[in-house]
């Protein structure tokens, strides 16, 4: 199982094996800059795979239209946490099962361009908070249900680090499926 793999069924130290290697795609890099480009590479996506973009990397695997799914909610839920932090003195931040969320919620029937929309609307308003947040708001602490204490600088890392995660996915993904198709 790689260390990227997000199970609702993760023990602890998978957990924060999954934290780490997440923050660590961010790097050196700015995690707000990451945020503000997001959103048109994703807007690429389409173009990119057309057809393909229902189609998984392999069984089992998502494709990039559910990735474009969890994405949009995600981004959603991003947007929720932010405002719990800053708003509320030490919020509790539930986790979520995100097969579950794409199994639920019907993700492979829903369309890639709502979902490219959504999470562009969504991050936009989220950067207007972010952009305005002091160092005392980043320093602001919530509870993360399976995670513990977060900082709201922590969160911003973190999410910055799926936004490469999934992008990486999507190169995957892409890469998988369009071998695939010439074979």
């Amino acid at each position: 199982m790689s260390v990227f793999t997000n199970a609702s069924s993760s023990s602890p130290e998978e957990i924060a094996g999954y934290v780490q290697a997440v923050l660590g795609l961010v790097g050196g890099r700015e995690p707000i800059e990451i945020l503000r480009t997001t959103a048109d590479a994703l807007a690429a996506v389409p173009g990119r795979f057309g057809p393909a973009i229902e189609t998984p990397e392999a069984p089992g695997k998502w494709s990039a239209n559910l990735v474009l799914q969890h994405l949009a909610d995600s981004e959603l839920v991003f947007g929720w946490r932010i405002r719990l932090v800053l708003a509320h003195d030490r919020p509790t931040l539930t986790g979520y099962d995100q097969d579950r969320w794409a199994d639920r919620l019907h993700y492979a029937d829903a369309d890639p361009l709502d979902a490219i929309e959504r999470f562009a609307v969504l991050r936009r308003s989220n950067l207007r908070l972010l952009e305005r947040a002091t160092p005392a708001d980043l320093a602001r602490v919530a509870v993360h249900s399976e995670r513990g204490e977060e900082s709201l600088a922590h969160i911003l890392r973190l999410y910055a680090g799926h936004d490469v995660l999934h992008l990486r996915q999507l190169d995957r993904v892409h890469t998988a499926v369009t071998s695939s198709a010439r074979s």
